[in-house]
Parts: structure tokens; C-alpha cells; sequence
């Protein structure tokens, strides 16, 4: 769906939100730390910008981020797990303003991380920045996916095919979904006014996933690490225009 400029605008002060979400849980996030309190964090921004949580309650997920450690991919929800030094962790944050919706997630590394680990994380940022040139009236759906599959494969790692990005507007998901992988040149147009969420998720291992038992936590079945990264994006005519900033 294509969305008009006054609906963006909505759009963008949903991402604003997000990004403080963002830049709060950062600042939080360090050795002895649960995760829990960061989402007490990422509560305070939501309260205090007058914003509701797009996660709370969703298919009820009890909390407003998702917090993913280590070999976590995606889902992961807040509890009494304390980060330690070494970890690195996804922090994935939404919000909703006048009805529409913005969501975001970045990987960060907790205290002295192993350089390989930082890599990943690199690899898993520039996989998405590919994948966001890729946004451009004329270009095909698939291109993006293409883009980051390309850079993450490229530097040794393997993206994860069961979760994906997707459209986003009054719902969080929307059609169509937006793979991390695949040929380009396929799939719908990109237009002026589509906002999509891409979020490539980075495997250091292989790219087979298991979900644990709380029914939500999506985990590397190898072990191996994962990161995770996303924006919420629209097209515009100056091509892409990352809102969750």
C-alpha cells in the first residue's frame, strides 16, 4: 500500500520515538544489566512521549522490546537474564503514534567482545544499508533482499530464511513480506509511498533456527551467534527514507 505524505509523517514521529527507544536501551545496556530493566527503559520513552507499544500484548508477547542474546535470533522476551561481559545482544523496539506504526532493532556488543563477534554485527549493519539503496521508485521487492544476502554471504555468514521484514503502516505487519535472500529482479515495483521494515537477521553459523519452549524465542540451532538490524523505511521521491532514526 502506498502511503500519502500526511501518513508518513505519522510514520516518522512513530520512528523518532523508536530511535530514542533506541538510544536509551544503548545507554542501559551493560554488564549486570537484566533485561528486563531495559525494557523498563524502553517503557519510560513510550510513557513519556505519549506513545503506545506496538509489541505489548501482541499475539500476547508480554513486553514492549524483545531482547536476544548470544545465539538468540529473534523474539526474545525480557526477563531476569544479566547481560555479562562479552555478550552481544538485539534490541528490537516499536512504538505507535495517531495509529501508525514504526519498528527498528540494532545489535550491540556488551563490554569487550570478541572481534569476529563485532564482525558479525558490522556485516549484519551493512547487509541492511545495501538493502535500503535498493528502496527506489522502479526497483523490484526482491532487489533488497537480494542486496543483503549478497553482503552477508559474501563476508563468510548465512541470513536467516524463516523470519523476514514486511510492510508497515496502521499494522506493524503488513503485505507483502520482504525476504533477506533471493534473486533479484523479482516480486512487485517499489513506489513512491510504500514503507517497508527490513531487518536482515545474521547467522555466524548456518541458517537453521529453532523456537524455545517459551514459544517466542527464535535461537540459532547450531549455537552460533546471531545479529539482527532493521529500519523502517519509505520510498520517497529522493529515493529511501529511513524513518526510525
Amino acid at each position: 500500500m502506498r502511503r500519502s505524505p500526511e501518513e508518513i509523517a505519522k510514520m516518522r514521529r512513530a520512528g523518532r520515538v523508536v530511535a530514542e527507544m533506541h538510544e536509551r536501551t544503548r545507554e542501559a545496556a551493560r554488564p549486570g544489566v537484566t533485561t528486563l530493566q531495559l525494557d523498563k527503559v524502553a517503557r519510560e520513552v513510550l510513557e513519556r512521549r505519549g506513545a503506545r507499544s506496538n509489541f505489548l500484548n501482541y499475539h500476547g508477547f508480554p513486553a514492549v522490546i524483545c531482547t536476544s542474546p548470544n545465539d538468540m535470533i529473534v523474539h526474545g522476551i525480557p526477563g531476569d537474564y544479566r547481560l555479562k561481559d562479552g555478550d552481544i545482544i538485539s534490541i528490537d523496539c516499536g512504538a505507535i503514534v495517531e495509529g501508525y506504526h514504526a519498528d527498528a532493532a540494532f545489535t550491540m556488543g556488551i563490554g569487550e567482545v570478541d572481534p569476529e563477534a563485532l564482525r558479525l554485527i558490522a556485516v549484519t549493519e551493512d547487509s541492511l544499508a545495501e538493502g535500503i539503496e535498493q528502496m527506489v521508485d522502479g526497483n523490484r521487492l526482491s532487489d533488497i533482499g537480494h542486496a543483503v544476502q549478497s553482503v552477508a554471504e559474501a563476508a563468510g555468514f548465512s541470513v536467516v530464511r524463516e523470519y523476514v521484514g514486511h510492510a508497515i503502516g496502521t499494522a506493524m505487519h503488513e503485505e507483502p513480506q520482504v525476504p533477506n535472500y533471493g534473486p533479484p529482479g523479482k516480486g512487485p515495483k517499489l513506489r513512491v509511498g510504500m514503507v517497508f521494515a527490513v531487518e536482515p537477521m545474521v547467522n555466524m553459523g548456518g541458517v537453521g533456527t529453532r523456537v524455545l519452549d517459551d514459544g517466542w524465542s527464535v535461537v540459532t540451532a547450531d549455537g552460533s551467534l546471531s545479529s539482527h538490524a532493521e529500519h523502517t523505511i519509505a520510498i520517497t521521491d529522493d529515493g529511501p527514507e529511513v524513518l526510525t532514526v
